[in-house]
């Protein structure tokens, strides 16, 4: 008898952090058409870094590399910007990031907690321009710093549950 894996659960990031043993480094994930920001966290979850910017192929090598990253840092989740609309709704592309997720889902028992990214890329598009970095240079690293903006993000919600009793 072949005994699988349970699909790892998704959930709203705060339900995911109930998942989560209380240390242990996370990965955030900036899901685009042509790429996949990934940045990391440090295991007390204070500091999200840029890891890479993967360029989508076929979605089990990209899964892979996925993989691969969250066990060269020992990783015990996964924070997936969630892109909702202004309004709240869920678009194309919301429909496409829970897609992902749960075809991601059978492949780890590593914990996804969605967390809303509205406006991460323009926010980080604006800081890149105010920093002066040239258009082709934004091109290359938008992604990565929208995963660590993503990350950073629910880190540091995380925190201020964690320092507020019965918040949610």
């Amino acid at each position: 008898m072949v005994c699988e894996a349970m699909p790892a659960p998704i959930l709203p990031l705060i339900e995911a952090a109930a998942q989560w043993p209380s240390r242990g480094a996370l990965v955030g994930l900036d899901l685009g058409t042509k790429t996949i920001g990934v940045a990391v966290s440090d295991p007390d979850r204070r500091l999200a870094t840029g890891v890479e910017t993967i360029q989508r192929t076929a979605f089990k090598a990209d899964a892979a590399r996925l993989l691969v990253l969250a066990r060269e840092r020992s990783t015990c989740g996964f924070v997936l910007g969630l892109p909702i609309n202004m309004d709240g709704s869920e678009g194309p592309r919301a429909q496409s990031t829970r897609a992902f997720a749960r075809n991601f889902a059978r492949l780890t028992e590593l914990p996804i907690g969605l967390w809303d990214e509205r406006l991460s890329t323009a926010a980080v598009e604006r800081e890149l321009i105010a920093n002066d970095v040239s258009r082709a240079r934004r091109a290359k690293v938008i992604d990565q710093h929208a995963a660590i903006f993503i990350l950073q993000g629910a880190l540091d919600r995380l925190t201020v549950l964690h320092q507020t009793p019965g918040a949610r």
